[in-house]
């Protein structure tokens, strides 16, 4: 559940990335300095993303190859992840260390509600894929 959680945790910030930072240009990943700071958070990021998401696929494949992938539990594992990172970011970049904000130039309360609101989600939906993956491997055991 834990590789899975990585590669989850990365394919969330890769997307957070493209889309708010390079597509639509919302914010930078740290934004109380100058543009080129910015980019070379953004940079940094990206990098930081990438070597998750290239670790947690080569642990994915090293767990089929040894045939110890409990496919239900990974894919618990990818929306604890996901979600995690958007709480993280969330409350813990956007509020606490007020790095960056979801978008410029608004009222920023829809903004991080949406935000925050569907990194619960994302843990909701692992969370319940989680316990169910647990009662699954426990009946599977006691049959």
């Amino acid at each position: 559940m834990v590789v899975c959680g990585v590669i989850g945790a990365a394919v969330t910030a890769a997307l957070d990335e493209i889309v708010f930072h390079q597509i639509l240009h919302w914010h930078h990943f740290y934004d109380r300095s100058t543009p080129g700071v910015g980019l070379l958070s953004d940079g940094l990021l990206h990098t930081a993303e990438l070597l998750a998401l290239v670790a947690g696929f080569f642990l994915y494949a090293d767990l089929r190859r040894r045939r110890a992938l409990a496919p239900a539990h990974a894919l618990a594992g990818l929306f604890l992840g996901a979600g995690a990172f958007q709480l993280i970011d969330g409350i813990v970049d956007h509020k606490l260390l007020r790095l960056h904000q979801v978008r410029y130039g608004v009222d920023v309360t829809p903004y991080d509600w949406a935000w925050n609101l569907a990194g619960l989600v994302l843990l909701g939906v692992g969370g319940a894929l989680a316990v169910r993956a647990a009662r699954r491997s426990r009946a599977r055991s006691v049959a």
